[in-house]
């Protein structure tokens, strides 16, 4: 629990310091500086911020380097303000702040079951991931219109492995695969926040910052989002086919996610293109 603890501060830490790098004072209505260039760092510096949050500097610094501190609802909701959080970032900061949750035992996973759901699909295209986003089951239809996770070494038999990494799912996502990696790669931020000192996800995080340009740069910027509604257009050498995404959780597995590729009959005209 105390490692844990202190992975958690230390993700809070980097998230504060990301987001303060991120802001400038015109953005926050502080005087712009008569000298930028002077500034050591990027952003606003420490002081500003504990003075925007209403707190003292010392007390915002143990909070950006890891320190044993608990901050109150009231603090956090007024150091998201001061940094301009948008509620994506303004929860994930709240779950970084709050308490350890209590993590139940791993429990074992019915993967025949999980593939008959799948399987039971038919021609939809149906995934089932855990909360690393590494593929447990996949039925026919996902193998031969998006990849086969069995084509991938067992320990980079993961979604996100898939999307920075495989070329041929890039020229199938084609326009709109930046929105869908930038996507992807920010509920796995969520996640991993939720989750520090994990080692699953440090090594995928070590292993695609090498990997690939995109998701070292993206990963640094700490964008968080939550899954929003999405319709894809996946380019084939006959057709292109335009699928609506929809993700489930189990509730006897609340960790495990069901993403669905459904094709789009037209009639959702307030789903994003």
């Amino acid at each position: 629990m105390n490692d844990a603890a202190a992975a958690r501060r230390a993700e809070l830490g980097l998230f504060l310091r990301t987001m303060r790098a991120a802001l400038t004072p015109a953005d926050v209505g502080l005087t712009p500086d008569l000298h930028p260039g002077r500034r050591r760092t990027p952003g606003l510096r420490r002081e500003e911020v504990a003075e925007l949050a209403g707190v003292s500097l010392t007390w915002y610094t143990w909070l950006e380097q890891g320190r044993d501190v608990t901050p109150s609802t009231q603090v956090v909701d007024a150091l998201a303000r001061a940094l301009r959080l948008d509620d994506d970032k303004h929860r994930h900061l709240r779950r970084l702040a709050g308490p350890i949750p209590m993590s139940r035992a791993p429990q074992p996973r019915p993967h025949q079951r999980l593939q008959r759901l799948v399987d039971a699909q038919g021609s939809v295209m149906a995934v089932v991931y855990d909360r690393y986003l590494d593929y447990l089951v996949w039925n026919r239809a996902y193998a031969e219109r998006r990849v086969d996770p069995l084509t991938f070494p067992a320990d980079r038999r993961n979604m996100l492995w898939m999307m920075f990494t495989h070329e041929p799912n890039r020229a199938v996502l084609g326009a709109r695969w930046t929105a869908a990696a930038r996507a992807v790669l920010s509920q796995f931020r969520i996640a991993s926040g939720e989750h520090p000192g994990d080692p699953r996800y440090a090594y995928l995080v070590d292993l695609l910052r090498q990997a690939s340009p995109e998701f070292a740069q993206w990963w640094a910027e700490y964008d968080v989002r939550p899954f929003r509604a999405a319709r894809l257009v996946l380019h084939g050498d006959a057709a292109d086919t335009a699928v609506d995404v929809f993700q489930l959780r189990l509730v006897d597995e609340p960790e495990l996610l069901m993403v669905l590729q459904v094709p789009a009959d037209g009639s959702d005209h307030d789903m994003p293109s």
